[in-house]
């Protein structure tokens, strides 16, 4: 990703362009004013969430934020081995985004690098939240997976989480190794902001 000071002048400027204020901004990803103000400003970080908030209301593709270039390829991708849009993310997630130039995409498929942090295995689970789905296919480690209040899971390679990712979810590697997942985010009101 853009150093986060750009993407953050691009959500700026597309904010000011469609005359939307701070507050419309904050309500729209869920933040206070004054951490939507943080995070426009490059003051804190960008989550994924975040971003991806603000490209639905701002009606632009995620990754245009991210890059600054609109996706323009219509038929199909190939995004080799090791390849893709690379995403930082809070909790030290390592994001690689596997369509970023196909144009109208129904979902948003990563890589997902999870490390596994001992200082995490007896902390609550962080959860995020957004609207759709979500599905996670466990490629290696083992997850410790939180969904709403106190709904504990634990996954491993072969398994597949499908879930509503409008409500609270969360995930931390377990087992003393890192992990890693293939996600698919899908958003049922994709074809609006398109």
């Amino acid at each position: 990703m853009d150093n986060r000071r750009d993407v953050a002048s691009r959500i700026r400027s597309l904010r000011e362009d469609n005359d939307y204020t701070i507050e419309e901004m904050a309500e729209a990803t869920g933040r206070s004013a004054q951490e939507y103000v943080a995070r426009e400003s490059g003051d804190m970080d960008l989550t994924f969430t975040f971003v991806y908030k603000c490209a639905k209301k701002l009606g632009v593709d995620v990754v245009e934020l991210l890059t600054g270039e609109s996706p323009r390829l219509r038929r199909y991708e190939i995004v080799r081995n090791g390849e893709g849009l690379p995403l930082e993310r809070h909790t030290d997630f390592h994001y690689l985004h596997k369509a970023p130039h196909f144009k109208n995409r129904l979902g948003e498929t990563f890589l997902v690098e999870v490390p596994y942090q001992p200082e995490s295995q007896h902390e609550p689970i962080h959860l995020s939240y957004h609207e759709g789905q979500e599905m996670d296919y466990v490629l290696k480690g083992h997850l410790r997976f939180r969904f709403e209040g106190d709904r504990i899971e634990e996954v491993g390679p072969g398994d597949t989480l499908f879930y509503d990712s409008g409500r609270g979810h969360g995930m931390i590697a377990i087992g003393g190794e890192d992990a890693q997942i293939l996600a698919v985010v899908f958003d049922p009101q994709r074809e609006e902001i398109m």
